[in-house]
């Protein structure tokens, strides 16, 4: 008894000496309590089970065991420390502070890695400083121990780096409103990987909550991951849904991409731990069995994140497979690739590394490439991050090379994970997944929202709605502006038959009437006809939708470089090949005032005379008009004159003349009478209105 005593007054005389009173796990100190005592120790034990796991530690299963046995005794070093470490290494990070905290001041030796884990701590509050104190008190104490894992020691001196990052990131916030996307969409269990399709309508995620089997993965005890739906009819979500079989199965199944249109998904399943990418294609509400990629794509290496190009002509994934290694790259980190599409071959090929200045010494993630075709958002842990996974952007040139990597920066960015970025086609709203304070749970699904840079404040009557409140408050505000990211439109719509009116699945065509080459393919749902699919500023599009027995449809859209987004809205009505039917040809262009063909027309006229020679009977009369504007003597020879440079054009290609016609009516057929165009209230609308009435047709004369 007299002994035991000894050894408790040594043990306090030794905690006052350290400037904190540390309470080791001693039966001599809990003699008063001695079940108690034992329950505490046997949960130490547990813990350290989980713990020391190998070759996965199960920090979540010893946290629970580790806070019972704190509960008893709170002033334990080394216990505190461990309960740190384990929050470090859950979904709950930040509350390892408190801990991490209190052992440093019960014992600031009780281990040699308690520093860097307490730096890391600080680090996720943005307490940049304390966190460099941190770190370089590590590596000073630890820079000659052969105890402590280098990687540990350049670890450390990332994350001074990360913090310098952040400290300075943090000085010059961007405007935007972040505001999680509530309990519609999350839960209390994870959710991540949002996609969407072009306009943001559509949204497919990644939770581990539970399902009707409840099962749990072995590997960390959380629920099997599964795929959820949900739809926005104006700014209001649906509730979140599992999208059910045979997409999700009884094992891990995770988002991946969606195409622009929503027809593709890309889903990455585990594989036994090879990790590849599938792809599934849905015909109106039914996902087809998820089928795997090619093998360039799906290799024996991982792949877990991919997307389509907007054109679907290229697909950018990230891979761990070996790389070139430069003096400062580690081997199998996660890189970015692309592939692209041989319509030959029908399959993807040309296996693509993006540059050095894009791919870091570190792990990249969570690509995303925007309906522009050339804005590439990714996750990285290099470059200058603040911390974990932050979000950047880069440029594809049309050489291959990319622009350097900027960082979205704060509050975007935190110094935890912020991944799995995706924009809006008109740029104004972005989503993410992070871990954040306001979480219902773990990392949540997040909604960014733009506002370009600051104007002059100015005094405002109205009430400002704060965003993710409820609280309408009267301020004087610098009015928001949105800059528009990146210039792109969307086409959407339905093909239908034009007599029926039924839904077609048809094949549309896309091309760059400056650059005929320049081709692009897509197709509307066969079951609803719809169709959804971007189209980036700076050029001039010919669409030819096309359908078995039908004539083909074109439309034309002038897109100038810089112009701000907006969605195009078409009900396209299909004409089956009969006697009579009148077909406007939307892209034959000429010069003001002239009748000789410009090079954009090549693509029409093509599809013309495809027509023609695939119908060998087929008689067609091509007609000109014009709008009311000069004579009508005038506007009838130009019109005659067009007609007949068409019908030229189709002769030298091989078309029979006997099967071709043409006439010019001038003015006399026009679609909108000047009474209607007067009546019209822009100038833009009435120019509109004239353009319409100038157009070359064509008829279907016999069969």
């Amino acid at each position: 008894m007299k002994f035991n005593l000894i050894i408790t007054l040594c043990l306090f005389a030794y905690a006052q000496a350290i400037g904190q009173t540390e309470t080791p796990f001693d039966k001599s100190v809990f003699k008063d309590d001695k079940g108690g005592f034992k329950v505490a120790l046997k949960n130490i034990e547990e813990g350290n089970l989980y713990f020391n796991a190998m070759p996965f530690p199960n920090y979540g299963a010893a946290l629970s065991f580790f806070e019972k046995a704190n509960n008893f005794n709170p002033n334990s070093a080394e216990l505190n420390h461990k309960i740190g470490i384990c929050y470090l290494n859950t979904s709950f990070r930040t509350k390892s502070l408190s801990y991490l905290e209190h052992a440093n001041k019960l014992n600031p030796t009780i281990h040699p890695e308690l520093k860097f884990h307490l730096g890391a701590s600080l680090q996720l509050h943005s307490r940049w400083d304390e966190a460099i104190s941190n770190y370089n008190a590590f590596i000073t104490q630890n820079s000659a121990s052969k105890t402590v894992n280098p990687e540990m020691l350049e670890d450390a001196k990332k994350r001074i780096n990360e913090c310098k990052s952040g400290k300075e990131l943090q000085k010059k916030p961007v405007r935007v409103f972040i505001d999680n996307m509530g309990a519609e969409i999350n839960s209390s269990f994870p959710e991540y990987c949002m996609i969407m399709n072009a306009d943001g309508s559509e949204i497919y995620f990644t939770s581990r909550r539970p399902t009707d089997n409840n099962q749990t993965d072995l590997t960390d005890g959380d629920y099997y991951e599964d795929i959820y739906a949900a739809k926005r009819t104006g700014t209001i979500w649906s509730k979140a849904a599992n999208i059910g079989s045979p997409i999700n199965t009884k094992g891990n199944d995770a988002t991946v991409a969606l195409s622009p249109d929503g027809a593709k998904m890309l889903i990455y399943i585990d594989d036994k731990g090879d990790g590849n990418i599938y792809e599934s294609q849905r015909v109106g509400s039914t996902w087809s069995k998820p089928k795997k990629m090619d093998d360039i794509i799906s290799s024996p290496y991982h792949e877990s994140s991919a997307w389509y190009s907007p054109d679907g002509k290229r697909l950018y994934f990230i891979s761990n497979r070996p790389a070139p290694v430069s003096k400062d790259k580690r081997e199998k980190d996660k890189d970015l690739y692309y592939v692209t599409w041989d319509p030959i071959k029908k399959k993807w090929d040309n296996l693509v590394r993006l540059p050095d200045n894009v791919n870091s010494v570190y792990d990249e993630a969570g690509v995303f490439i925007h309906p522009d075709g050339k804005t590439i958002y990714f996750s990285s842990k290099g470059h200058n991050t603040m911390g974990g996974y932050d979000i950047f952007s880069t440029e594809m040139q049309a050489d291959g090379t990319c622009s350097d990597p900027v960082n979205l920066g704060s509050p975007i960015n935190t110094p935890d994970d912020d991944a799995f970025f995706v924009l809006t086609a008109s740029g104004r709203y972005g989503y993410m997944t992070s871990f954040r304070e306001d979480g219902l749970g773990e990392k949540d699904l997040y909604k960014i929202t733009f506002l370009g840079e600051e104007k002059t404040p100015l005094l405002s009557s109205e009430d400002i709605l704060l965003a993710g409140s409820d609280i309408v408050m009267p301020e004087k505000v610098a009015e928001p502006i949105v800059s528009n990211r990146v210039a792109v439109g969307v086409l959407k719509g339905t093909i239908y038959d034009a007599k029926t009116k039924k839904p077609l699945g048809g094949n549309i065509e896309l091309v760059n009437n400056n650059n005929s080459s320049d081709v692009s393919e897509y197709v509307s749902d066969p079951e609803n006809g719809r169709f959804m699919f971007a189209l980036p500023a700076g050029k001039n599009y010919g669409i030819a939708v096309k359908v078995d027995g039908y004539l083909f449809h074109s439309e034309n859209f002038d897109i100038p470089a810089g112009a701000s987004y907006q969605e195009y809205n078409k009900e396209i009505y299909m004409k089956k090949i009969e006697v009579g039917e009148v077909i406007v040809l939307k892209n034959i262009f000429y010069d003001l005032a002239k009748y000789s063909l410009r090079p954009e027309s090549k693509s029409e006229l093509d599809r013309l005379i495809k027509l023609m020679n695939e119908n060998p009977t087929l008689k067609i009369q091509i007609s000109g008009h014009t709008d009311s504007r000069g004579t009508s003597e005038s506007n009838k020879e130009l019109s005659k004159n067009r007609a007949k440079e068409v019908v030229d054009y189709l002769v030298k290609a091989g078309i029979p003349a006997t099967r071709l016609q043409f006439e010019g009516y001038g003015e006399e057929q026009l679609l909108h009478s000047d009474a209607v165009i007067d009546k019209l209230k822009t100038t833009k609308e009435k120019e509109a209105a004239h353009q319409e009435n100038r157009r070359t047709e064509f008829k279907i004369l016999s069969k």
